[in-house]
């Protein structure tokens, strides 16, 4: 534990992205299995524990210290962890060695939710703050050290480099969802002491090609005979892999699993190929709004009603493999060609095609873009009829051009403590818009919640004022008075009923503050909800 204790604190103090990686590299060359493999683990968002949650290390903290300069240092620190791992008192007589990061996850995971408390306060008491905090961090989940599951994976590329196993991060990628922790068998090939991982029965995962957005000066170098243009189709990217061998899967465009959410999608790979595509709800022909399959989203269980109400469907984009053929290497127009041929021999059920756009000029395809939200459409794909599928975000093969974003006037109403680097500041804002009688005499309403869109130096500003306009504390939330105006950017609006306005924001970012604006000239709910999507 104290390796992986020394190791997230410095993750945590280094900005540079390449001093991320020789502190992970370091880490797995010097930590032993299981313990490097459960790092690993926590790293990449591989670990979760039933029995302890983020609730019960408040309970232990505010049990062992007087529970309102608990709450006091919670609201000053804004970070759980942190708070509890600094104002731990330890019992007298408590030097028991520290326990290994496999005895944590392990007691942890046969634990009961009743046993979790004693294990978890004999842990802190054996612990230094680091320790304690890098334990409660391990427990809560959400590291928050500035390193993605990707860094992680590069690393662990590095490292095996360095040993003799030449091997790339996508490679590392697509095993990944055949492996399991703490990934004795990776690190053995890694270091050359075993063969590769055998995951052909584990349906695996192919790292995804992203775009780039088109900005106008992208758009005067490129030419327009060289692309290839379709819709950017408003739902979430996904990964169909169907093989012969093992079981169907569904995988999101970070490569989570996500079939047992949509078994109406996985029930219909009956063949053998991996494709890319878009995943939506289809109903009576036409694609829903994003805010219907969202209703399907991170389910645990999904009813019949579910799926009758919520129909998934897949639109295609490409082609990435053919039974044993790996396609990803050929240009996207004979791609294109083999998909189309594919789709044509298989008819494959739930699923069709995303047509491509015909179109001479810029100016055409603006006009397209234009008129992309009346459709639940976000904007267009531009991708180079010569370029071969490429994991990652090459710039250049291809771009996004998103439609352009809606704005509202709105009033601050709450501000939070944020993460991290911003938990000394209130960077996460909730705000609203009047409702009922013009101006302040009205009802201000909460229509949504942004944490991004400011510069550092507006943050400071944003801090100042939330702390000298503050009105009521509930915890690290602080309520304040309705005077500062946002303008708030936002890709679509929905009908929800889980808030009090019975709306909601998609993507909502704060454009600019309207320090310029009194309050009461904020804009009003019913400006709001004539732009629902419906």
């Amino acid at each position: 534990m104290d390796r992986f204790a020394a190791l997230i604190d410095a993750l945590a103090y280094q900005p540079s992205r390449t001093g991320k990686v020789r502190l992970l590299v370091d880490y797995f060359a010097q930590t032993p299995d299981p313990d490097r493999g459960y790092g690993l683990a926590a790293l990449t968002g591989g670990l979760s524990f039933a029995a302890a949650k983020p609730a019960l290390v408040r309970e232990l903290a505010a049990a062992r210290t007087d529970p309102t300069l608990f709450a006091l240092s919670y609201d000053f620190v804004g970070d759980l962890a942190e708070t509890a791992a600094l104002i731990w008192p330890a019992r007298p007589g408590s030097n028991q060695p520290p326990p290994t990061l496999a005895e944590i996850v392990g007691a942890l995971a046969g634990a009961r939710r009743a046993a979790a408390p004693a294990l978890i306060e004999g842990w802190l008491d054996g612990l230094d703050a680091t320790g304690r905090w890098a334990l409660l961090k391990l427990i809560t989940g959400g590291l928050r050290i500035g390193v993605s599951a990707r860094l992680a994976k590069t690393a662990l590329a590095e490292w095996g480099a360095g040993r003799g196993t030449a091997v790339t991060v996508d490679a590392i990628e697509e095993l990944w969802h055949g492996l399991a922790p703490p990934y004795a068998d990776l690190f053995a090939w890694l270091e050359g002491r075993g063969d590769k991982p055998d995951v052909t029965g584990g349906g695996g995962f192919r790292p995804l090609m992203l775009a780039h957005p088109l900005e106008e000066a992208d758009r005067a170098g490129l030419d327009p005979a060289a692309y290839r243009a379709e819709w950017k189709w408003d739902g979430i990217r996904v990964q169909l892999v169907a093989r012969t061998l093992g079981q169907p899967r569904l995988y999101s465009r970070t490569g989570d699993e996500i079939g047992s959410t949509f078994p109406d999608v996985v029930g219909h790979l009956a063949f053998d190929a991996v494709l890319d595509g878009e995943l939506l709800v289809r109903r009576d022909g036409a694609i829903a709004p994003f805010n219907d399959l969202q209703q399907r989203l991170n389910r645990k269980q999904v009813t019949a009603k579910m799926l009758r109400d919520y129909p998934a469907w897949v639109r295609l984009y490409d082609l990435l493999m053919e039974g044993e053929e790996d396609l990803r290497g050929l240009p996207f127009d004979a791609r294109r060609r083999r998909l189309e041929a594919w789709f044509a021999r298989v008819r494959p059920t739930g699923m069709d095609l995303s047509p491509l756009i015909p179109f001479d000029d810029w100016p055409t395809l603006e006009d397209l873009r234009a008129g992309a939200r009346d459709n639940a459409i976000e904007g267009l794909m531009l991708k180079r009829a010569d370029s071969p599928y490429v994991a990652g975000r090459p710039k250049g093969p291809w771009f996004k051009w998103k439609r352009g974003p809606l704005t509202l006037d709105c009033v601050l109403m709450y501000a939070q403590r944020g993460h991290g680097k911003r938990s000394s500041f209130y960077s996460d804002y909730t705000f609203g818009a009047w409702r009922g009688d013009d101006g302040p005499g009205g009802e201000l309403v909460p229509v949504g919640k942004a944490y991004s869109g400011f510069t550092d130096e507006e943050l400071l500003e944003l801090d100042r004022w939330v702390r000298a306009h503050t009105t009521n504390r509930f915890g690290p939330v602080r309520e304040v008075a309705p005077g500062l105006v946002l303008e708030v950017a936002f890709d679509s609006v929905h009908r929800s009923s889980r808030h009090k306005s019975g709306v909601a924001m998609r993507f909502p970012r704060i454009a600019r503050i309207r320090w310029d604006k009194p309050a009461a000239e904020a804009d009003r709910l019913e400006t709001l909800e004539r732009l629902i999507v419906t």
